[in-house]
C-alpha cells in the first residue's frame, strides 16, 4: 500500500526550501506527499524582497475537509511554523489526522548556524517544545536542539561525548526519538547522531565547504521516506546525509548561486528505490 505523508509546511517558490524538496523527495521515494501549507513564499527568506501570504486560516478547512473524507496518514510531518496559531493545528492533524501507528515527525525551525530566527517569539518557543513534546521524532540542527535544551543558541558539542549528551537530554526532555543535526566536531566531517528504541548512531560524512538553504529540509524529507519504506532510524539518517552531501557537491560544481539552492532533481532517480549501502556505515554505540 501506498504511503501517504501529510506535510505541514511554508512553501517557498524560488530557492529549494521548504515544501519544493519535501514533495519531490517524497513522491520519488514512492510515497504520496498531500502539502498542507502554512504560508506561501515568493522566494525562502534568505534571498532579499521576499513576499508572504499567511494560511493559518485557511489550515483548519482543510483538516476538517481531510477528517470527513476519512483520510489517514501514516506520517505527519511538521517544519516551519510562524505563529502559535500554527502549533495548535499541527497538533489538531496529527490528532485527527494520523493512521494508527504512524509516525509525527517535527522539525522544530527555530534557528540555524547559532542564530535564533527573526520569526522566533518567546511565546512560539514555548510552544514548539510542547510540540515537540508530542511528537515521535525530533530533528533539531545544534541551534536548534540548544534552544530546546534552554541553552546558549551559539553553543554546540565539541566531541562525540558531548553530542551524547545532547541527544540523551532531548530524549530525556521530550521523550520522543531525536535525530540532531549539524554536528562538525571532527575536522572535515559533518554529520548527524540519532538516538531510538532500537539504539542510536553516529554518522559523519566528508563535509563540502559550501552552505546552502534547504538542506535540512531535504535531509528530514529524505530521512522520513526511508522510514516510510522499513528503514531503521540510524541507517535512514545514513542514507539521508549522504543523499544531501551528494546533493551539495553536485551543486558546488556547477558553481551556481548558494541562495538558489542545491540541485536535487538530478539525483532523484536515486531514492525511487528502498535505499542502499551508501558506504557510509554509521558508529553504533
Amino acid at each position: 500500500m501506498q504511503k501517504k505523508v501529510l506535510a505541514l509546511h511554508d512553501l517557498s517558490g524560488f530557492g529549494r526550501s521548504s515544501l519544493v524538496p519535501v514533495i519531490a523527495v517524497l513522491s520519488a521515494a514512492g510515497h504520496q506527499c498531500v502539502p498542507l501549507p502554512t504560508a506561501v513564499f515568493s522566494s525562502h527568506m534568505a534571498i532579499p524582497g521576499w513576499v508572504t501570504t499567511d494560511l493559518t486560516d485557511a489550515m483548519q478547512g482543510t483538516i476538517e475537509q481531510y477528517e470527513r473524507i476519512g483520510l489517514r496518514f501514516e506520517a505527519v510531518y511538521a517544519g516551519f511554523l510562524s505563529s502559535v496559531g500554527q502549533i495548535d493545528r499541527v497538533r489538531e492533524a496529527a490528532a485527527r489526522l494520523k493512521a494508527p501507528g504512524g509516525i509525527v515527525l517535527i522539525d522544530p525551525v527555530m534557528g540555524d548556524n547559532g542564530r535564533v530566527y527573526a520569526t522566533l517569539t518567546a511565546a512560539l518557543c514555548a510552544r514548539m517544545r510542547e510540540l515537540c513534546a508530542a511528537a515521535d521524532i525530533i530533528t533539531p540542527n545544534t541551534t536548534e536542539a540548544a534552544i530546546l535544551l534552554g541553552r546558549d543558541p551559539a553553543s554546540r558539542p565539541s566531541g562525540p561525548d558531548e553530542a551524547w549528551e545532547w541527544i540523551h537530554a532531548l530524549c530525556a526532555a521530550y521523550g520522543a526519538q531525536v535525530v540532531l543535526t549539524g554536528l562538525d566536531f571532527a575536522e572535515g566531517r559533518v554529520g548527524t547522531g540519532c538516538l531510538s528504541d532500537e539504539g542510536g548512531a553516529l554518522s559523519l560524512h566528508q563535509r563540502i565547504d559550501r552552505y546552502y538553504p534547504g538542506t535540512g529540509d531535504l535531509f528530514a524529507a529524505v530521512m522520513l521516506a526511508a522510514l516510510l519504506n522499513g528503514g531503521k532510524l540510524a541507517d535512514a539518517c545514513t542514507h539521508a546525509g549522504a543523499f544531501v552531501k551528494d546533493c551539495i557537491a553536485y551543486t558546488a560544481a556547477q558553481q551556481t548561486d548558494p541562495m538558489h539552492g542545491v540541485q536535487f532533481e538530478k539525483l532523484l532517480g536515486r531514492l525511487s528505490s528502498r535505499p542502499a549501502d551508501t558506504g557510509n556505515a554509521p558508529m553504533s554505540i
